[in-house]
């Protein structure tokens, strides 16, 4: 089984104990920070990964890094996970999760790059104007890239809008190059 449809089948699994437990959005913070940590720390990824750290430790390990921080649905995910061996996982389906939290409360994510950061004003007229595109809540995360000369990405939904000078001056130079006078024949 790959990597993908277990980290899917993990957090459907979450979503339904959660569902149950009336604990939805707050499963859904834990595993957005356990994501977070499990990105950030690559010896803890390759830590948990080994197959010759054993298992309890691996549990004591995910325990006191995140057994105070999370509510206890998540504790008890994470304990079941690490006693399947899904430690290695943990990322995947937290994604995967936060993933499925956003289907079933109806928000999209936004992602917006700029070359500066951008004020409140900005964030809530593209928020703003994702909401009344998607007819859904917004997640935004906005960031910025240096390399870029300005102008924004914004993608969201599966659809990306691009507005970045680099692109502006790609479509001119395409434009340019056509030789409307020459003869077609």
């Amino acid at each position: 089984m790959n990597d993908f449809r277990i980290n899917t089948h993990y957090a459907k699994a979450l979503l339904l104990l959660a569902t149950e437990r009336d604990a939805v959005d707050r499963v859904a913070d834990d595993m957005r920070m356990v994501s977070e940590v499990m990105s950030e720390n690559r010896e803890l990824a390759v830590v948990l990964g080994n197959p010759t750290v054993k298992g309890d430790k691996k549990a004591a390990i995910v325990d006191a890094l995140f057994g105070s921080r999370v509510c206890d649905t998540t504790a008890a995910f994470l304990r079941f996970a690490v006693r399947k061996n899904r430690s290695v996982n943990l990322r995947g389906i937290g994604d995967a999760y936060v993933d499925m939290w956003r289907e079933y409360r109806g928000v999209v994510f936004s992602d917006l790059v700029t070359h500066q950061p951008i004020d409140d004003t900005a964030r809530r007229m593209v928020t703003q104007m994702v909401e009344d595109y998607t007819g859904r809540k917004v997640e935004l995360h906005d960031r910025t890239d240096p390399k870029m000369l300005g102008g924004y990405k914004l993608e969201f939904d599966g659809k990306m809008y691009d507005a970045r000078i680099r692109t502006k001056i790609r479509k001119l130079r395409i434009e340019f190059g056509k030789n409307i006078y020459e003869s077609k024949l």
